[in-house]
Formats: structure tokens, C-alpha cells, sequence
């Protein structure tokens, strides 16, 4: 398997360049320059795999030899003996046709487990064998910066720095962020939104001069090919797990950086027979008014209940854009280019072509919450916000739909990260796991910083291990 970058330049990379890498030398995002298709016999055949063996069959196209199966098979067992549910992702009815798929069953109560539980073991095991040694540098609206230091702390080839919005993630996520040990761990909060440690991110990997000779960034975002790859294996799972794929199901994603239901879009165009991708967003709704109007615009940033998803730049879409321009580099760069500087517009039957696999809503913080009051009421079932605007957004798209068929809602994070809205939702506070009982005890160590590159670039020179 080989990956190009979406603005087209370049040579292909092979899996391990791209596990090592963010941003393309050009600018892009890697994908595969093609992709595996299964056909439904053989997607039917897993349908009594365990979660495991499911994410073996499904990756190892995208992997090859690079990794021997062995090997790969120890690294995902590995990684998803320490979710405390056996069936790892398991799907729960809310009520006729709607359902919801847990994935906030790892370890820091959020999807992202999924992939950067595996992603850690991937990189410590090319690192060791390559005798190597890299940089971690990675922006979060809340929950991948957890994830990440809790799936790649345990290697001594990697220092890791994190970046996140400076008060504008909630109190658990801080938490969970900033009291994770480790002499290679640092935490950095910019005075600044999301799109902010984003950009900077994005800039940092643009030019790695700053980085002590023989060091390399390695990205742990949703830029980071693997990560993507990861998450396409739930999409199958919670389909075989509903019907065996005796009919086609919808799925609503919770999202504000598109990598999550580009996953779902990448699983469908793998042979998953899906019907509709439900994009839901929340007043940072710059997804929903593409899919809905054509209009691909920057508008303020609106701070919500479901802060994960307070996003303005959605980086992943830029893959899902490569495919809608013919996977034109050239005409995507453009488009990328003009981007923040004018409201933007594909054309009428690229705009159908984007109708044709997607509907979207966007949902206010009041209604986000009279979704969560309802449904525990009437199901007994605790929602996090995220997973409230991706009910609410799967119930608003199959009321106009013309095709009933049952629709299972990602529920991406465990309601006790997200106290603020669920006690505005007139509950009382969810209590955390076991694991994390005694998290507010626990010493916070992270460092505010400017909203200046300069910043993050001598923060890192000063504290990479020589």
C-alpha cells in the first residue's frame, strides 16, 4: 500500500513514512492511493470476529508486510485488553430503529482510544526496531491530548507535547490531560481556541528547523493517517453487530474536524453498505452549512457544551475534498488556498455528489441538553453532550428521510467529562470510573503559553531530551 498527499506532490510514501510523518512536504494529508474493497460475503464472514480479530482483517491491507501479523495482531490485543467492556464498542438500542455505539469504553473515556491506544504500540515498535527517536507534537479540543499521552507515555523513544485551548476544554479533560506522569510528558495551554493550537501545530510541522539534528515531528492528530485507519474498524463492527448486514444502516457522527465520519465515509467506500453519514455539529457549524447550503466559510467561534467539536477548520475534510475534486491536487490547493479568505462553493454537481452521501444538522446547547434530560427520562441512559447533538441530529435527518433504515449514533465520550452539561441538563453530576475516582486529587503539571509559534517552537527546543 501506498500514500499520496492530497495536494498532489511529491513522491508515494510507504506506511511506516506516513506513521512517522503529519502534514505531506506539500502541505496535504496522506491517503491511500487506492483503497481496499471487500465484498459483502466476505464482510458477513466476520460477523462473530471479536473486536480484535475484526481490526486485523480490516487493517491489514493498509499495512502490508511493513509490519509483520504477528506482531500486528499482539499490538491490537494489546491495545484493547485495558477497555473495561468485553465487547469493546457495544451497541445499545435507545428505542425503534436508533442506536447508539459506546466508544468511550478505553482508557480515558473517549473514541479516541480506539486509534491512539494502537497508534502509541505502532510507533514504539518501528521506533525500537529503527533504533529512533522522535518528537510528539499534537493539538486537542479536549480528548485526543489524553488519549495521546496515555497511548504513547510508556515509550522512552518519544518526548510528546500537547497542546490545548487555555481554559476552554472541561475540568476532566484538563484533568486528565495534565496529571498524566512521565519525565517525556508536557502539556502546554495557549492562550488561544482550538484552530489556534491547531495552526501551530500545522506551522511547527511545516518547518522542523528548531528541532535538534536527527529529531523529527511525528503527529498524533486525526492528520495522522493511522488514526484515520483505526477508526474506519467500528464502523464494521457496529454494523455486523446489529444485523449481520441483512440491511444498510445510517450512522450519525458527532464532529467538528471531519476525521471521525470520513472514517465512516472511507468504511462505506470499502463495501460497508451504508446508507446515510449523518454529519452532527453544534453551533460551530461550518460542516452542517456546506453540506446543507454549499457554503464552506469561517464564522466566529461560538464556545459550547460539547467542546470537543468547538472547531472553525475541519483539517480532515481536506481528504474527503480530495476525492470530491477527482483527486486533483492541483484543484485542491486552490480551493485550500482560498480558504478564510472568501466564502467558497464547489460546483452544483460536485455539491450533489456530497448530498448524495451525506446529511448533517447542527444543534444549540439548549436543545443539547433537553436531548440529554429526555433520553435518560426515558431510557435510563446518560449521554455526553457530544453524543446528545448526534441523537438529536440523527432524529432531525430521519424525519425528512426518504429511506428508514436504522441509524446508530457514535457516542464519543463518557457523560462524566462533561459535568457542566449534564447538570445544566438538570441531572445530577455523573460520577467518573473507577480508574479516575481520585483524578482531582491528582498534581496537574502544564505550562500557559502565548498564541505564537516562536512560543511553541523554544518551549520544545528547551525540553526535548538531547
Amino acid at each position: 500500500m501506498k500514500y499520496i498527499s492530497t495536494r498532489g506532490k511529491g513522491v508515494a510514501q510507504s506506511f511506516e513514512q506516513v506513521l512517522l510523518t503529519g502534514l505531506a512536504p506539500d502541505g496535504g494529508l496522506y491517503v491511500p492511493a487506492e483503497l481496499p474493497r471487500f465484498s459483502e460475503a466476505q464482510i458477513k464472514s466476520w460477523q462473530f470476529l471479536s473486536y480484535p480479530d475484526l481490526a486485523l482483517q480490516i487493517i491489514t491491507p493498509f499495512i502490508g508486510d511493513e509490519i509483520d501479523k504477528e506482531v500486528l495482531r499482539r499490538i491490537i490485543d494489546e491495545s484493547y485488553a485495558e477497555f473495561d467492556n468485553p465487547e469493546v464498542a457495544p451497541l445499545v438500542q435507545l428505542g425503534a430503529g436508533e442506536w447508539v455505539l459506546e466508544l468511550f469504553h478505553g482508557p480515558t473515556l473517549a473514541f479516541k482510544d480506539f486509534a491512539l491506544q494502537v497508534l502509541g504500540r505502532l510507533l514504539d515498535h518501528v521506533l525500537i526496531r529503527n533504533k529512533q527517536r522522535v518528537v510528539i507534537l499534537g493539538a486537542t479540543s479536549g480528548d485526543t491530548g489524553s488519549a495521546a499521552l496515555e497511548g504513547c507515555r510508556h515509550s522512552d523513544r518519544v518526548d510528546i507535547f500537547i497542546l490545548h485551548p487555555h481554559n476552554r476544554v472541561s475540568d476532566v479533560q484538563r484533568k486528565q490531560m495534565t496529571t498524566v506522569p512521565g519525565d517525556n510528558v508536557y502539556n502546554l495551554a495557549v492562550n488561544g481556541n482550538f484552530d489556534d493550537c491547531q495552526r501551530l501545530v500545522k506551522a511547527a510541522f511545516a518547518d522542523q528547523s528548531f528541532l535538534p539534528a536527527g529529531l523529527q515531528l511525528v503527529a498524533v492528530n486525526s492528520i495522522n493517517w493511522a488514526r484515520i485507519m483505526m477508526q474506519i474498524v467500528y464502523y464494521f463492527h457496529a454494523a455486523l453487530k446489529l444485523n449481520g448486514l441483512t440491511t444498510t444502516v445510517s450512522f450519525s457522527v458527532p464532529t467538528g474536524n471531519f476525521g471521525d465520519v470520513y472514517a465512516g465515509y472511507l468504511a462505506k467506500q470499502m463495501g460497508l453498505p451504508v446508507d446515510r453519514l449523518i454529519v452532527a455539529t453544534n453551533q460551530n457549524d461550518i460542516l452542517h452549512r456546506f453540506i446543507s447550503s454549499n457554503d464552506y466559510s469561517v464564522t466566529d467561534l461560538t464556545h459550547t457544551y460539547s467542546p470537543s467539536m468547538d472547531i472553525l477548520v475541519s483539517s480532515n475534510f481536506e481528504r474527503y475534498l480530495f476525492d470530491l475534486f477527482g483527486r486533483d491536487g492541483a484543484a485542491l490547493n486552490d480551493f485550500m488556498q482560498r480558504f478564510g479568505k472568501e466564502s467558497l462553493h464547489v460546483t452544483d454537481e460536485q455539491w450533489q455528489q456530497v448530498r448524495a452521501e451525506f446529511d448533517s444538522a447542527s444543534v444549540d446547547d439548549d436543545t443539547t441538553c433537553k436531548v440529554i434530560a429526555d433520553v435518560f427520562h426515558s431510557t435510563g441512559l446518560l449521554l455526553d453532550p457530544h453524543t446528545a447533538v448526534g441523537v438529536e441530529a440523527a432524529r432531525t435527518c430521519q424525519q425528512s428521510s426518504k429511506t428508514k433504515v436504522p441509524v446508530i449514533t457514535l457516542a464519543t465520550a463518557h457523560p462524566a467529562k462533561f459535568g457542566a452539561a449534564i447538570t445544566a441538563a438538570g441531572l445530577d453530576t455523573p460520577r467518573l470510573p473507577p480508574h479516575l475516582q481520585d483524578l482531582f486529587e491528582r498534581e496537574e503539571r502544564y505550562t500557559v503559553i502565548e498564541n505564537q509559534l516562536s512560543a511553541v517552537t523554544q518551549f520544545v527546543q528547551g525540553h526535548v531530551s538531547k
